[in-house]
């Protein structure tokens, strides 16, 4: 029953990922995990998970830049589907290190044999994950859309059709992300994730690492997830209106194939946001903050105090390895 639970709360988790996970090669960013949060640098990353009995346990790995190996990953809109993949990646193997600190206390014999999630399980999450957002977000919305079209001929109009498709996939999201932030484990997610957002902000004005001087900090950044995933559904409508398109298997494999090309736009437009907060492109980033008073709650001491340690593994591996980093 244990297993089962944490391998529910790892599905639900892997479709909430892109909202809780910061991904940018040259800044400090994280993302929330069960009962922790995970901390990347250029050249590192770090992960701080606290057990029941109220020990945090820490750990930490190099971080490849591929950039810095091919230069045509570092081109613009390049970077940004290279950079996510490798953030998505890396968000899978946080959860699942997460999800084993969990079960590391649960016996399953005498002989004091424990669970753990193995690889398998995690891969047929991640197949299962992105089979669902693309019938969540893809499928379904163009459905509704198509219907609707057949009842009302002037939703028939490239340009209206698109707006209703949007304007569906967005209130899925919305219900989805409402939806979670009902069960009391997301819940406490969401507020790791607040931590996270709060030990970044600190680590960027150069302030100490101090839950005093962290909690002083709002939980919404510019850079997170959920923002992204807004922009991305927001770019979305505007790119598949430029497609003359009519079909309905020929909309939703257009929808599919050009998921990697709106994820680079979407990141170079967050990425620029968050270094001109006075733009239209900031501007345009606002739902997604205004989406963080679900996704991100405000953190206990305790949360922020994981968030820190993360950070900390995180940033004396990046000292040994040599990296400097652009603080936005």
């Amino acid at each position: 029953m244990k297993l089962l639970r944490q391998f529910v709360r790892l599905l639900a988790m892997a479709q909430l990922l892109p909202a809780l996970e910061s991904g940018e090669e040259t800044l400090v960013g994280g993302q929330a995990v069960l009962e922790g949060v995970m901390m990347r640098s250029p050249h590192a990353w770090g992960i701080a998970v606290r057990k029941s009995n109220g020990e945090v346990v820490s750990h930490s790995e190099p971080l490849e830049r591929p950039s810095e190996t091919h230069k045509w990953m570092g081109w613009p809109v390049i970077r940004g589907v290279i950079t996510l993949g490798q953030a998505m990646a890396l968000g899978f193997r946080a959860l699942r290190y997460s999800a084993n600190v969990a079960l590391d206390e649960v016996p399953v014999n005498a002989e004091g044999k424990t669970i753990q999630l193995s690889g398998w399980m995690v891969a047929v999450n991640a197949i299962l994950s992105v089979a669902f957002f693309i019938f969540m977000y893809k499928f379904l919305p163009l459905v509704a859309a198509t219907e609707l079209k057949r009842v009302w001929p002037a939703f028939g109009n490239q340009v209206v059709f698109n707006l209703v498709d949007g304007a569906i996939r967005i209130g899925l999201f919305l219900l989805f992300i409402w939806a979670t932030s009902l069960w009391g484990d997301i819940r406490r997610v969401y507020q790791y994730h607040g931590a996270e957002h709060k030990t970044v902000f600190a680590f960027e004005a150069h302030d100490p690492m101090e839950v005093g001087a962290i909690q002083k900090y709002s939980t919404f950044h510019p850079r997170c997830g959920t923002s992204f995933l807004m922009t991305v559904m927001l770019i979305s409508i505007l790119i598949y209106t430029l497609i003359p398109v009519t079909t309905f298997w020929g909309r939703f494999g257009i929808r599919v194939a050009l998921l990697p090309v709106i994820a680079g736009v979407s990141y170079e437009i967050i990425r620029f946001a968050a270094r001109h907060r006075g733009s239209l492109f900031a501007i345009m980033t606002a739902p997604g903050l205004w989406l963080q008073r679900i996704t991100t709650q405000p953190p206990a001491d305790d949360q922020v105090e994981c968030a820190m340690v993360a950070l900390n593994q995180a940033m004396e591996l990046e000292a040994q390895r040599g990296g400097q980093l652009v603080l936005a």
